[in-house]
């Protein structure tokens, strides 16, 4: 509950805490940009050093599970993998096991007292299918994404690669700007 302060009389709560920014960043995939989006390949270590050097309050990279080594290399020592597990997920002929797991880098985020719930570093949810772009994520990533960074409604989320929008939506939607 907030503090309140009284000045003239009035009661204004004061906010529980500063304000962040965070950024969500979900870049085509290395080796699939041309292929699904028509654009040249992304450099992840400029990527990597923008989200460092421009988000120090936290931020999420979005990646496939075969680059995970090579881009885990250009992270900061303290950033953490998260997975994300589809039970539902396209199987492609001649690959098994199936790629039906995603990881997740992110970095920072606000600090949890023990009073609130914890979160997973996994979320379960099924990929999305003909939301115009592939890789679109479903509500349910966005919103595990939101708790991993401990977002509140008072922060800033800057979606690096906007893509179908999704992001950018459902962010608005739980701060209460527009319904999804």
């Amino acid at each position: 509950m907030p503090t309140l302060c009284t000045v003239g009389g009035v009661g204004d709560p004061l906010p529980e805490h500063e304000p962040m920014r965070f950024a969500f960043a979900d870049p085509p995939y290395i080796g699939q940009a041309q292929r699904h989006y028509g654009c040249p390949e992304i450099d992840h270590a400029v990527l990597v050093r923008r989200l460092v050097a421009a988000y120090p309050d936290g931020w999420v990279l979005c990646l496939s599970s075969p680059t995970l080594r090579q881009i885990l290399e250009l992270c900061p020592a303290d950033v953490r993998v998260g997975a994300w597990v589809k039970p539902f997920a396209s199987f492609k002929p001649n690959v098994n096991p199936a790629y039906a797991w995603e990881p997740v880098i992110w970095r920072g985020g606000r600090k949890r007292d023990r009073a609130e719930p914890t979160v997973r570093d996994w979320v379960s949810a099924s990929m999305t299918i003909r939301k115009g772009l592939a890789g679109a994520k479903p509500p349910e990533f966005c919103d595990w994404v939101f708790d991993l960074l401990g977002a509140t409604d008072e922060d800033e989320l800057d979606d690096l690669f906007p893509g179908t929008g999704v992001v950018t939506a459902r962010w608005k939607a739980r701060q209460g700007v527009l319904a999804v």
